[in-house]
């Protein structure tokens, strides 16, 4: 697959035609920038979600809470969300959608599949708003920056490379669970 730049000569003798690396190298950018530009959207969505479920669950007025989490005041939707037995639909939605759209995604029109990624990205974020109510902002804002920039270093040493990075997988698979 690496290797898109070689003759091919039909089964008829003639040669099929060469395809120029400049048009593949573009073609692949612009492939590549579109995916980018759909998981940062994806990641925006993430992001707003946890932010807004957050903000919606917490009060710092005391006397408004309706529970309590450490140090955290809880309104009736952040009790709702964070305390009672409906928090584990919401961890548990994330798993249940990927689930559903891996053994459907043959069968899924590219625009039923597009709106099943913005879901999933919006769950995601209800997921995760929890982390909120143990981490600062600070530490939340830093270890995002740090994944995004090791992310784009990994991406961009990927997309230069002629090596085939496959061999590297499990290698990086242990790394991340230890």
């Amino acid at each position: 697959m690496s290797d898109l730049d070689r003759n091919y000569t039909s089964p008829f003798g003639r040669a099929a035609g060469r395809v120029d690396a400049a048009t593949v190298d573009a073609g692949l950018r612009s492939y590549m920038l579109k995916i980018y530009n759909y998981m940062a959207i994806g990641l925006a969505i993430t992001g707003l979600a946890a932010l807004g479920v957050y903000m919606g669950a917490v009060t710092p007025d005391a006397s408004a809470a309706a529970g309590r989490i450490g140090k955290q005041y809880l309104t009736s939707f952040g009790v709702a969300m964070f305390v009672s037995p409906l928090k584990w639909v919401f961890i548990l939605a994330p798993l249940v959608m990927v689930f559903a759209i891996s053994f459907g995604i043959n069968r899924l029109k590219p625009a039923t599949a597009q709106l099943l990624f913005w879901v999933f990205a919006a769950l995601m974020g209800i997921s995760l708003s929890s982390i909120f109510l143990v981490y600062t902002h600070t530490s939340i804002v830093r270890v995002f920056f740090i994944t995004a920039a090791s992310f784009g270093a990994l991406s961009l040493y990927g997309y230069t490379t002629k090596r085939d990075l496959t061999g590297m997988g499990s290698f990086l698979m242990m790394g991340l669970f230890g």
